[in-house]
């Protein structure tokens, strides 16, 4: 039994007394299943207890060393997983957030981290990377059934951008309470990348985005093309000026989802003081 030479693991971290990493000199590809087994070896205890978890990844014999692992991550996959897990830790702590919280949140040793990421300044572009990123909500956007009436796949689509703007400006409210700014262009360090007319990397970027986000929401008007009173293209600039004028109203309370669509569809005045 290994119970008793084991600390109980902390908070889903490697515990003391194991390494985290493996010694200089191991070739790339065997220090990756060095230590994912002696992750798995600690933190696998299932079904089976402490045992299976020592058999599992530390070479035990037996009937317990018949447990596969699964396959290891690539460095792609095990950036994701790391950013994907630093997220919300970002989004509560900002620049304070450690390497070692996001190891131990991740199951995984802090040296890892560092195997795919040159420093926590670049974990931290990543994890603004991943919160700016818009093919998120144009995937939701696509995703909306035409058949419904207009109002609903707007609300739809309303709802999928007030999301997306909640978590982008709580991963970057965050950072820049905590003193980290002007970093350049999400995910990309410090300078960024100059388009020949002068306009940096993030510029464009939030350009195309933009323009891929209009063009999403005008194939919501696309239905009712014949009835509508401008061109799909305009009105989805203009739906989406009014989603945007939602996340920072000027006055509060600010008026309901419900009510906003209304207005939107059906104009400020009633009925019958309509022209």
């Amino acid at each position: 039994m290994v119970q008793d030479g084991l600390e109980r693991r902390p908070e889903g971290g490697v515990p003391d007394g194991v390494p985290d990493g493996v010694p200089d000199g191991v070739p790339d590809g065997v220090e990756d299943g060095v230590e994912d087994g002696v992750e798995d070896g600690v933190e696998g205890r299932g079904e089976n207890g402490a045992e299976d978890g020592a058999g599992g990844g530390l070479g035990g014999g037996g009937a317990k060393a018949a447990r596969r692992r699964a396959p290891g991550m690539t460095p792609e996959q095990r950036r994701e997983m790391i950013v994907r897990t630093a997220l919300p830790l970002v989004a509560e702590h900002g620049a304070a957030v450690t390497t070692g919280q996001i190891a131990r949140a991740a199951g995984i040793g802090e040296a890892t981290i560092f195997r795919v990421f040159a420093d926590k300044d670049a974990v931290l572009d990543a994890c603004v990377a991943e919160a700016t990123r818009a093919d998120h909500v144009l995937a939701e956007l696509a995703g909306i059934d035409l058949d419904q009436p207009l109002a609903g796949r707007l609300g739809e689509a309303a709802e999928a951008m007030e999301a997306y703007l909640t978590r982008m400006g709580m991963v970057i409210g965050a950072l820049h309470a905590t003193g980290r700014r002007d970093r350049g262009r999400p995910g990309g360090g410090e300078h960024p990348d100059e388009h020949p007319d002068g306009r940096g990397g993030a510029a464009l970027d939030r350009d195309a985005a933009m323009r891929d986000t209009v063009e999403a929401l005008a194939c919501l008007f696309e239905p009712e093309r014949a009835a509508l009173r401008l061109p799909p293209e305009q009105l989805a600039a203009m739906f989406m000026g009014l989603v945007f004028g939602r996340a920072r109203p000027p006055v509060r309370p600010a008026p309901s989802l419900d009510e906003t669509l209304d207005v939107f569809l059906n104009g400020a005045l009633t009925e019958g003081e309509r022209a």
